[in-house]
């Protein structure tokens, strides 16, 4: 299991132009092969009339499986730099289509390779994406004695507090990357002297955004 890995948030769309050609990208994320084909169909259809749709994906934590197409373009000036920009940018998990409406001006090989590359650069811009994290939801029951101590734990460890209820007991919710769940457990133990009880219901994703912890489908935003 990778511990991390970058993936888009929210797809986008960005245009460029080069010699009157427009080069208009559209990114999205994309779970499997299935959902990456039939982003791309979607894409051919929107763009019916344009002069080539180019695409390129990658999917697996370590982006194990890559694929792109020129769609017509002389070979290696459009898939491979689209490819090339995605891997470059570490995300996993995340498709690109450039569509390309010809301007009447051939661009060569290497304005080729450039355009396609810059306008995945510029929709990877618009894109929002976010750090997945391997991590362990921990559950931690303390008296009221023990809370500062806790809180100020997790403030100093910047390790964001997913749910609390206030009851006779306090009983927390934390996500932590599953690396740190011994670390913490032993801080939390320490400072509390043995009196908070703690433990590890489940390992799953999790990303922060904007303070905001994501879980599941929610790491995702559909259109």
């Amino acid at each position: 299991m990778v511990e991390r890995y970058r993936t888009i948030y929210k797809g986008a769309a960005a245009e460029i132009t080069e010699k009157k050609s427009r080069f208009i990208a559209t990114l999205q994320y994309v779970e499997n092969e299935e959902e990456a084909l039939a982003f791309i169909e979607k894409m051919k259809k929107q763009y019916w009339n344009a002069t080539h749709n180019c695409w390129a994906y990658v999917l697996g934590q370590r982006q194990e499986t890559v694929r792109c197409s020129d769609d017509g373009e002389p070979q290696g000036t459009a898939g491979k730099p689209m490819l090339d920009v995605l891997t470059g940018s570490g995300i996993c998990y995340g498709a690109a289509v450039v569509t390309r409406y010809f301007g009447g001006t051939l661009l060569g090989t290497g304005g080729l390779v450039r355009a396609y590359g810059k306008a995945v650069q510029e929709g990877l811009k618009e894109c929002v994406t976010v750090e997945r994290q391997y991590g362990a939801l921990m559950k931690i029951q303390t008296d009221y004695n023990g809370l500062g101590k806790i809180q100020y734990l997790l403030g100093q460890q910047k390790i964001p507090l997913l749910d609390a209820q206030y009851e006779e007991n306090v009983k927390m919710k934390i996500l932590l990357p599953v690396s740190r769940f011994r670390e913490v457990e032993t801080a939390i133990t320490e400072s509390t002297n043995g009196k908070a009880q703690i433990e590890k219901q489940e390992e799953m994703y999790f990303a922060l955004l904007d303070g905001r912890i994501l879980t599941g489908s929610d790491m995702v935003q559909k259109d």
